[in-house]
């Protein structure tokens, strides 16, 4: 019985490449066309799995940029006393120990505070700077938007109070062009065709009256018919046009009022 080395096979493995394909014989590509770009780049591995694992183990973690720029401080050593404290005696030390506001100030005082507590301090002393300093520009703004809003309101009230006198104005130049309005003008425009209408029948009318005065028929002068002719032929042409012109605003054929 004979034994074989176990071959990898491309099945157990698919991030193996596929073999190039095969030149092209000489016959073959004298008639095809040339490629310039040559044969295809096999896919590229799968890393799903690789990119998965990077992404669940990545945590990013965000610092705040003081903290990490402000050095470490080391904090006092075991047994450490200010100077002014090391040759005091027992009863001294119990006293300084009873008492709070002499601890606040043996702490607090330069002189005798450990290299840490202003190290420590200085933070939060220039936050709390940056704090005032952002205060009173508040105030700075708080007082300039005050100003704003001041001034806005008295702009605001002195618009209201022109308004109110535009609207006045306005009322007033209402009734003084009411006359002149297009409903008023329409109703002057026909009233004027029938006062016309009505002026000419009457100069008809006194004419025609005028032959059978005392009732005998009169002939009437070659003078009195042409003043006759003129004046009827007069006013029917100013009838004529007034009836033209309200038959064009009927039509709405009136520049303005369409």
């Amino acid at each position: 019985m004979s034994y074989h080395s176990p071959q990898p096979s491309q099945s157990f493995y698919q991030s193996t490449p596929p073999p190039p394909p095969p030149k092209p014989s000489a016959h073959s590509s004298g008639h095809a066309t040339p490629s310039n770009n040559g044969p295809p780049l096999p896919p590229a591995p799968p890393q799903s799995y690789k990119d998965n694992n990077q992404a669940t183990s990545f945590h990013p973690s965000f610092q705040n940029p003081q903290e990490t720029d402000q050095p470490p401080i080391q904090p006092p050593e075991d047994g450490w006393l200010p100077n002014v404290l090391k040759d005091k005696t027992t009863v001294d030390l119990h006293h300084v120990l009873q008492t709070p506001d002499l601890q606040s100030a043996l702490i607090h005082n330069p002189d005798t505070a450990h290299p840490s507590i202003p190290a420590s301090t200085t933070p939060i002393q220039n936050l709390l700077a940056q704090n005032i300093a952002l205060a009173k520009s508040l105030k700075q703004l708080e007082a300039h938007l005050q100003h704003q809003r001041d001034s806005t309101q008295s702009r605001l009230l002195s618009l209201r109070a022109l308004e109110r006198q535009w609207r006045a104005k306005q009322a007033e130049q209402d009734a003084a062009l009411r006359e002149f309005s297009p409903p008023a003008l329409y109703q002057r425009l026909s009233a004027a065709v029938g006062e016309q209408e009505a002026l000419c029948r009457g100069l008809e009318e006194s004419f025609l009256e005028g032959d059978n005065i005392g009732g005998t028929d009169t002939v009437a002068s070659e003078r009195e018919v042409t003043e006759f002719v003129r004046r009827l032929r007069e006013g029917r042409k100013v009838s004529y046009l007034r009836a033209e012109r309200k038959d064009r605003w009927d039509q709405g054929r009136v520049g303005g009022w369409r």
